[in-house]
């Protein structure tokens, strides 16, 4: 049981720190942004360049990964989404523009690193063994750097003057420019967080699973069950989704480990069943 806990909170600390990054763009913008698991793919394969391949410090790939991501974030926010919700009164338009990117960034990917799966050497080494708890020390640490990032964030959103302002735009667009709340800039501060949010945990874990580019498409479908589970635009709820997300894989892939993939069956068939029961997740609100 104490290795099940282990692991679901490892999965779900990095779990949430993805959500964290979609919930936010969703919050402000009220759109889904399907290249998300892409921008973590991303992010994986910049850390890998600068890590791997130029032998700078795993700390320096990371934060690399994490300010192109967010420039790239910010340029996307500004000439494409913003244009095409000034332009286009169907909400359509921006989830196509979304799936557009998506497609365009693992094309860029695959052309650049190809389909062959990428890694790098382990950031520490040794095995925590103890209490019954069987933990590379490398995951340890991406775990207590995920949950010290998730901390750091809510206390971003809660006392800065920046983070006040994006929660006044996620609760009421309207009422926040009222009080002059300058929603370009935010709007744009904001995607740009979350587009550096999927790039970190992306440069984190590529020492720990390895990176291709096809991944993203199902890291996407992850983050989407996670804001599901918890409510769309919610930051709570994203946290929350992400640790019962990674408590159900790591409880599945424990006890179904001889069924395979039927641990994902079950998850996905458990999320319908709540779904139609709480469609607005466990801390959300109609959407609209």
């Amino acid at each position: 049981m104490e290795q099940v806990i282990a692991n679901g909170l490892y999965l779900g600390a990095q779990y949430a720190l993805i959500a964290l990054g979609l919930t936010l763009i969703f919050g402000l913008m009220n759109v889904l942004n399907f290249a998300h698991g892409q921008m973590y793919v991303l992010g994986g394969f910049i850390t890998y360049t600068v890590y791997g391949q130029l032998g700078l410090p795993f700390a320096v790939a990371v934060i690399c990964s994490g300010l192109t991501l967010a420039v790239i974030g910010g340029f996307m926010e500004r000439y494409l989404f913003r244009t095409v919700i000034r332009r286009s009164h169907r909400e359509e338009s921006t989830m196509l523009l979304a799936a557009a990117t998506a497609f365009f960034f693992d094309a860029v990917m695959l052309l650049i690193f190809g389909e062959k799966q990428r890694g790098v050497p382990k950031i520490v080494k040794g095995v925590f063994n103890d209490y019954g708890i069987i933990l590379p020390y490398d995951r340890i640490v991406v775990g207590v750097v995920a949950a010290a990032m998730i901390l750091s964030f809510i206390a971003f959103m809660k006392y800065t003057r920046t983070g006040r302002a994006m929660r006044a735009l996620a609760q009421d667009r309207v009422a926040a420019q009222l009080m002059g709340v300058q929603v370009d800039r935010y709007t744009m501060i904001g995607f740009a967080m979350g587009a550096m949010l999927a790039g970190v945990v992306g440069g984190l874990l590529v020492s720990i699973t390895g990176v291709n580019s096809g991944i993203g498409g199902p890291i996407s479908v992850k983050a989407f069950m996670m804001i599901m589970i918890g409510g769309a635009g919610v930051v709570g709820g994203a946290i929350a989704g992400g640790f019962i997300l990674g408590m159900m894989e790591s409880v599945g892939l424990t006890v179904l480990r001889e069924y395979g993939d039927v641990t994902y069956l079950v998850i996905f068939a458990a999320l319908m069943v709540f779904l139609s029961i709480r469609p607005n997740g466990l801390m959300g609100k109609p959407w609209g």
